[in-house]
C-alpha cells in the first residue's frame, strides 16, 4: 500500500512550493519558452504600436475567475509601462462587449485548464476577426492552447494548496509570466523614467518623478542679489524670501530691468519682472552669514554679496528627477539646490523641504 505524500505544515512550506513553481518557470523562460515568450513579445510591440496589417492598436486580457484576476493586474502593469492593454471579461464578451476587440487587437487569454466555456466559446469569433491570440496556460494539450498562436507555459507540478485544487501556486507563476512579458515589452520599446513619470503624474510615486522645475522656486519666489549689493540688503532678501539662502546673479544689461535690490523689486510694476534668466555667479547661504558674522563681528554689514559668496554652488538642470534632487542634497549635506540651464542662468531654487514630501520612497 502506498502512503500519500505529506503535506506542508507550516507557512513557510507553502511558500516555498510557490518558489518552486516560480524557479521551474525561470528554467522554462531559459530553455524551451525562450523562443515563444520572444514571439508573444513581437506580437505585442506590433499589435500595440499599429504595425498589424489590419492596424490593431491595443492588447486584451480575458480570463475567468482566479485567472482573470491576475489577467486584470497584467493589464494594469501593461498600462503603467506603456503598452495599451484592456481587461474583458469573457462572459461580458459574449453578450455585446466583444465589440472592445477590433480586427488586428492581439488577445492574451489566460485560463490554468485551457478549458475555460466562457473563453472557448469566444475563439470562434475571434478567429473570424483575424486576432491572433497568446495564451497563458498550465495544459499544452488543451483546446486554448491548441488553439492559440503562441503558447506560453504556464503548468506547476503542484498548487500550494493541500487538497491541490485552490488556485495559488498556478496564479502566481501567471502574474510572474505576465509580469515578465510587460517588463520586457517595456524594455525593447526603450520605456524610461521620464516616460514613466509621464504615466504616473498622481500620489508619491508621482512625485517622485516630478522635475526639478516643477517643484523650484523661480520668478519672484528666487532670492537674488547683485555682487555689488550690501550685506543689509543680502540678509533682507534672505529673510523676505524664507529658503535660507540666496544666489548671486549677473547684473542685468538690459535697458528698463529691474536693478537687483530689493526695494527696487517691491515697487517695480509685475511686467518689468519678467527679465530673462540671468547668469549665475555664486550663492550666499545662512551658514556663511553665520561664519561672516563669527569672524568680523560689527564689520560684517561693511560687506557686499561678492566678498562672502560662494562662487561653485551645487547646481542641477531643470529636467532632473526630484528623486535625484534629493539625492544630491543629502549626499552633498545641503539643503538647497539652485535649478541652472545649460547656460549657466539661475532658473529657480529646489529647497530640501519641498523635497522631503515629494521624493521620499
Amino acid at each position: 500500500m502506498t502512503m500519500p505524500s505529506p503535506q506542508p505544515t507550516r507557512p513557510s512550506d507553502l511558500v516555498r512550493i510557490e518558489a518552486r513553481a516560480l524557479l521551474e518557470l525561470a528554467i522554462r523562460l531559459d530553455g524551451p519558452m525562450a523562443a515563444p515568450f520572444a514571439r508573444a513579445t513581437d506580437l505585442v510591440i506590433q499589435a500595440t504600436s499599429g504595425q498589424t496589417a489590419t492596424g490593431g492598436n491595443k492588447l486584451i486580457l480575458l480570463g475567468i475567475g482566479k485567472s482573470g484576476m491576475i489577467a486584470r493586474k497584467i493589464a494594469a502593469t501593461l498600462r503603467s509601462t506603456g503598452t495599451p492593454a484592456h481587461f474583458l471579461h469573457p462572459a461580458e464578451a459574449l453578450h455585446g462587449d466583444l465589440g472592445m476587440i477590433a480586427s488586428g487587437d492581439l488577445v492574451l487569454a489566460l485560463s490554468s485548464s485551457g478549458e475555460t466555456e466562457e473563453l472557448l466559446a469566444l475563439l470562434p469569433t475571434l478567429h473570424r476577426m483575424g486576432n491572433l491570440i497568446v495564451s497563458l496556460c498550465g495544459e499544452s494539450a488543451s483546446t486554448l492552447a491548441q488553439a492559440s498562436t503562441v503558447f506560453l507555459d504556464a503548468s506547476v507540478t503542484a498548487e500550494a494548496c493541500a487538497l491541490n485544487l485552490a488556485p495559488t501556486a498556478s496564479t502566481t507563476v501567471m502574474l510572474a509570466l505576465g509580469d515578465a512579458l510587460a517588463l520586457e515589452v517595456s524594455r525593447r520599446r526603450g520605456f524610461d523614467a521620464s516616460a514613466f513619470g509621464e504615466l504616473h503624474p498622481g500620489g508619491r510615486l508621482g512625485r517622485r518623478l516630478a522635475r526639478a522645475r516643477d517643484l523650484m522656486h523661480s520668478g519672484d519666489a528666487l532670492p537674488q542679489v547683485a555682487p555689488t549689493t550690501p550685506m543689509p540688503q543680502v540678509i533682507h532678501e534672505m529673510s523676505h524670501k524664507k529658503l535660507g539662502m540666496t544666489t548671486v546673479l549677473e547684473p542685468s544689461t538690459e535697458p528698463g530691468a529691474p536693478r537687483l535690490a530689493p526695494e527696487t523689486w517691491e515697487a517695480s510694476p509685475p511686467a518689468s519682472r519678467e527679465a530673462p534668466p540671468r547668469k549665475l555667479l555664486g550663492m550666499i547661504s545662512d551658514g556663511d552669514l553665520r561664519r561672516l558674522l563669527e569672524r568680523d563681528g560689527p564689520d560684517a554689514l561693511a560687506h557686499t554679496a561678492a566678498d562672502i559668496m560662494n562662487p561653485h554652488p551645487v547646481t542641477i538642470a531643470p529636467d532632473a528627477f526630484a528623486a535625484e534632487a534629493l539625492e544630491l542634497m543629502e549626499a552633498r549635506k545641503i539643503t538647497s539646490l539652485i535649478v541652472t540651464s545649460p547656460t549657466g542662468a539661475a532658473l529657480g531654487v529646489l529647497h530640501l523641504h519641498d523635497l522631503w514630501t515629494s521624493a521620499k520612497p
